[in-house]
């Protein structure tokens, strides 16, 4: 799944003619850029779901043919639903299959998803999440285990953990990209808009949730405009 419906604040003014998914980064959508990224990897089908400037979106798949691909559409242009209540929405996609894939469109990145969906077949969590040491203000907090344990923001000060019998958690940073195990459907409970992290954060609790720590890849948050100027 590419998450793409999001409204693209941090983007703006670009953002107030254009949806993000069609911002361009060296001449390439973000939107084609993730779609890239998945088919290099063997990827055939993918949902995206729309919100902002839905129908540009939509043109613009047909446009390119869906690249190829067999690529549905989860419309929430009636209600912003965030990732995980976008991610909710189109959960009917993956019933019935293996362990997929949900990234963010504004991430540009070259993830060995290969080595990643091998990690999460080895390790066998409801949940691997692509992290990495680097600066920023949110983390999330993981045991010696590589499992969830906490999230926290550096900068307000606020924390908040899901399991509280660790002495040391380690900060790592998330990298907007996930693979799921179809188990997780069933278990979310959450209606309406709502984020995959507090998601994650309240699944931790009583499911393992793993690191998947990718340090050597190209990672870029395109979501930033003082980071595209």
């Amino acid at each position: 799944m590419i998450l793409a419906a999001g409204l693209g604040t941090r983007l703006r003014p670009i953002t107030d003619t254009i949806p993000k998914a069609l911002v361009e980064i060296n001449g390439k959508t973000l939107l084609e850029h993730s779609i890239d990224h998945l088919k290099f990897f063997g990827v055939k089908e993918a949902i995206v779901n729309v919100h902002h400037f839905p129908d540009m979106i939509i043109g613009f798949l047909k446009k390119k043919k869906f690249f190829g691909m067999n690529i549905e559409i989860s419309d929430e242009r009636e209600a912003l639903l965030d990732t995980g209540g976008g991610f909710k929405k189109a959960s009917w996609f993956f019933e019935g299959g293996g362990p997929f894939l949900v990234r963010n469109v504004d991430v540009l990145s070259n993830t060995d998803l290969a080595a990643m969906l091998e990690f999460h077949k080895r390790h066998k969590p409801i949940a691997t999440l692509a992290v990495r040491n680097r600066e920023t203000s949110r983390y999330m907090l993981f045991s010696e285990r590589k499992e969830l344990i906490g999230w926290t923001n550096v900068s307000s000060g606020e924390r908040k953990l899901s399991r509280k019998d660790y002495k040391r958690m380690y900060p790592l940073a998330f990298s907007g990209i996930q693979i799921l195990d179809p188990s997780i459907i069933p278990l979310v409970n959450e209606e309406g808009r709502f984020s995959l992290i507090a998601m994650y954060l309240r699944l931790s609790r009583d499911q393992r949730i793993c690191a998947f720590t990718d340090n050597d890849s190209f990672w870029f948050d395109a979501g930033k405009r003082e980071e595209n100027t």
